[in-house]
């Protein structure tokens, strides 16, 4: 395209006023086309109920972060945005408020249809005056994005006095020198500073990040075995063999020419449980680079798409599935039917045990393997909470039960948010915190939309059960 879409990320840490951002983006009278592609780190979806409805196309993507699990969900809606018959004014990305927004970047020219067909307009954060000091000293996800920002709004300004935003903004100088800064209140700026900026410089981004080019991708190493017809075995863990070690990185990796490489890491950001393995097995047709990087790049949509989960003893067979290995202490063995021989490439999102492919009692060495950019990982303290519930609510015990909880978790939730169902009002009642801040009102009518309290927490130390069995005492008898 000689006219690609400009695109735009939206980044922030958590409760920084990304949602407020796009809900103004969305109700200004603008007259541009924009689609918005929204996700959000959580157990239950609520962001895309706080979404002002608008006649703008919403994307959601709540199975993941944006920067990691979900990429193929990206590329594919992405994909079909370009589709349409009426060509779009801009994308505009919301991310969760723990992402790592270079990965998403990323796409923009790691992809060729993605290069071709849109152009990253700028990266676009919003910071919390209040409480950002809280998390810039143990947050690599708030880091970096001001780090890689192009604007950056520095929202919530009347929270806090003069002094202490003088001071947070020689701060964020410091961390990012280039980057404009906007301080706003409850978000308010001229669309025309957040959008159709052209701010974004890769020479830029990849002095930040010199593996910036190099994509991330939801595996970790891949590695082709030629296999003849028949139901061998996939073993994962130690098989007590003379082959008993992680892949091997010898003769059998070079069909390339490249240097010896390292024995295989061990990987110790595994994004599910530590008893599952995901793994995807599709034929390819040569070594030929062409050819894997085609196969690369089917494994990252099936990476993010639904997995079936294989019990020990289930057989697993190669195509377009993504395999989510279920193990007992880390080991686990699975029949592998090949129905026709040829050459077959094994996608591992690693663990720290072996993966080893067994024919007739024989190990089979991969003739080809590489390891990938490790990706982007999540401060692993930092979870959520997510309550789905119906029955409406008793106004006074929500209000009770909020203000105790602010009072002594409230320097453990870094953001709750919901949609309730209180009793005796025909509207929806929003509510949003961030640490001890807390806010809530009537918004629209609920309309024909189902009654449900959906509601989510996200922090650190957080009791499932206590915040459950808080919420269900809420309700009115």
């Amino acid at each position: 395209m000689s006219n690609p879409i400009p695109v735009t990320v939206l980044t922030g840490f958590l409760g920084s006023g990304k949602t407020t951002l796009l809900n103004r983006i969305l109700t200004e009278q603008h007259g541009r086309r924009i689609a918005v592609i929204e996700n959000e780190f959580g157990e239950v979806g609520v962001d895309n109920q706080l979404v002002i409805q608008s006649d703008e196309e919403l994307f959601e993507m709540n199975n993941g972060c944006i920067c990691c699990s979900v990429r193929g969900d990206l590329i594919r809606i992405l994909g079909r945005l370009l589709k349409r018959k009426d060509k779009l004014d801009a994308v505009l990305i919301e991310t969760t408020g723990l992402a790592n927004p270079a990965p998403v970047a990323q796409t923009f020219f790691s992809d060729d249809e993605m290069r071709a067909n849109f152009r990253l307009d700028a990266i676009v954060t919003l910071v919390d005056a209040k409480h950002i000091s809280l998390h810039l000293g143990d947050s690599d996800e708030a880091q970096k994005q001001i780090a890689f920002a192009d604007v950056i709004l520095l929202n919530k300004t009347d929270l806090v006095t003069p002094a202490e935003l003088t001071a947070l903004e020689a701060r964020l100088h410091k961390i990012n020198a280039p980057a404009k800064i906007h301080r706003t209140q409850n978000a308010i700026i001229p669309i025309d500073q957040v959008l159709g900026i052209g701010g974004f410089s890769l020479s830029r981004a990849t002095e930040l990040d010199p593996q910036f080019l190099e994509p991330e991708y939801p595996f970790e190493w891949a590695g082709v075995y030629p296999l003849p017809a028949g139901t061998h075995e996939l073993a994962i863990g130690h098989c007590g063999c003379d082959h008993d070690h992680e892949h091997d990185h010898g003769e059998a990796g070079h069909a390339q020419g490249e240097a010896e490489a390292e024995e295989h890491h061990h990987c110790d950001h595994h994004h599910g449980n530590e008893n599952e393995l995901d793994v995807v097995i599709m034929p390819v047709k040569s070594l030929a680079e062409a050819d894997l990087a085609a196969a690369r790049e089917a494994a990252v949509l099936t990476f993010s798409d639904w997995e079936r989960k294989v019990l020990a003893g289930e057989t697993v067979e190669p195509g377009g599935t993504l395999h989510r290995l279920q193990l007992t202490e880390g080991h686990g063995h699975f029949p592998l039917r090949i129905v026709e021989a040829g050459s077959f490439l094994v996608f591992e999102q690693c663990g720290e045990v072996p993966l080893h492919i067994h024919v007739n009692d024989d190990v089979v060495k991969p003739v080809w393997q590489r390891d990938y950019h490790a990706q982007h990982t999540h401060d692993d303290k930092v979870t959520s909470v997510g309550i789905h519930l119906p029955g409406e609510l008793d106004s006074k015990k929500l209000n009770a039960w909020i203000s105790d909880l602010l009072r002594t978790k409230g320097g453990d939730i870094f953001r709750m948010k919901g949609v309730l169902v209180v009793k005796g009002a025909a509207n929806r009642l929003v509510f949003q915190g961030v640490h001890m801040l807390f806010d809530a009102k009537l918004d629209r009518p609920w309309g024909n939309d189902p009654r449900l309290n959906t509601l989510v927490f996200i922090g650190k130390n957080l009791d499932r059960a206590a915040l459950t069995e808080g919420f269900k005492a809420c309700l009115a008898g």
